[in-house]
């Protein structure tokens, strides 16, 4: 059985296809991600603007055309944040079903953690030890504690990196009173976070996808030693090198990230207020080992559809 699944995200419009075999395995066929920047000029007024619903549906397009030549039995398409909060959200994925026939499930952020969850559930050997969970989106961002056996917390919070940019607006470099800003109102908003962290006490922190990717590309090109191998789809990243890339980034313009090797284009805004968040947290909640995972939200919904189709 082949499943295509499109998330509509905040940044990007992602599509992956995958093959089914036994016991709920499958392989990726086709994992392929499209710009769109659904929250620009809008995501702080809770609309989706007019040329952003645009790119969307162009995006849609393109993806809708790479699943019609893969021949897939079953197509899931949901969206995440931006679509969710906006005020004409329900009105955009009432478009897309009419005009590219593609039925849309809005998800909330509780069950977008879950699914998060169950993806790198599939990619990291979760064992008796909690763990700390955090995928960084546009719109917003999801942190879970939970470990082998089940999820002891969960919660999105409208903090996605697209929120940030529009709301701080940092300079280029960013200012050391600007990050401190940053930090200052990261803390005030995950304050249930550090509450569930007191109690668990997670000492490892997985980042699912997205930027995590990122800080793993872009430290393998520069320091391949610190980057290792859990899983086949899950690495460990040393610490100090997470620490050296993250000054490396605060200290840079956007000119000088368009340079740097391992930086997609897409994040080159986005990734020094993803490094600012991924830092403080780890610090807030004393975390000792960074993990990044392949997987993430998009094979948390493929595991429930193979459920759901057997």
């Amino acid at each position: 059985m082949r499943i295509a699944v499109i998330d509509l995200g905040t940044n990007t419009f992602n599509l992956l296809i995958v093959e089914t075999g036994e016991n709920g395995a499958f392989s990726i066929l086709l994992n392929e991600k499209l710009p769109v920047k659904l929250g620009a000029g809008g995501i702080g007024k809770r609309i989706i603007t007019p040329e952003a619903a645009e790119r969307g549906i162009g995006a849609l397009k393109q993806h809708k055309n790479t699943i019609e030549k893969n021949h897939t039995d079953h197509v899931h398409a949901f969206a995440t944040s931006a679509i969710r909060s906006a005020d004409n959200g329900r009105d955009y994925a009432n478009r897309i079903e009419k005009e590219l026939g593609i039925d849309l499930e809005i998800i909330s952020g509780e069950k977008e953690a879950e699914l998060i969850f169950k993806g790198i559930s599939q990619s990291v050997p979760l064992e008796d030890e909690k763990v700390l969970v955090l995928d960084i989106g546009g719109g917003s961002n999801e942190l879970i504690i939970g470990n082998q056996h089940r999820i002891y917390w969960k919660e999105s919070f409208n903090l996605g990196i697209a929120r940030l940019l529009e709301r701080f607006k940092p300079s280029d470099p960013i200012t050391h009173s600007e990050i401190q800003l940053v930090e200052s109102f990261i803390d005030n908003e995950l304050l249930t976070l550090f509450e569930s962290v007191r109690v668990h006490k997670p000492s490892i922190m997985i980042g699912a996808s997205g930027s995590f990717d990122t800080f793993r590309s872009m430290i393998e090109i520069t320091d391949s030693k610190s980057v290792k191998k859990i899983s086949p789809s899950a690495v460990s990243i040393d610490m100090q090198a997470f620490t050296t890339l993250y000054a490396r980034l605060i200290a840079s313009t956007v000119n000088e990230r368009k340079q740097m090797k391992g930086l997609e284009p897409m994040r080159i805004e986005m990734i020094v207020l993803a490094a600012i968040f991924t830092k403080f947290t780890m610090q807030k909640c004393n975390i000792q080992q960074l993990i990044q995972s392949d997987y993430a939200l998009k094979e948390g919904v493929i595991r429930e559809l193979i459920v759901s189709y057997t």
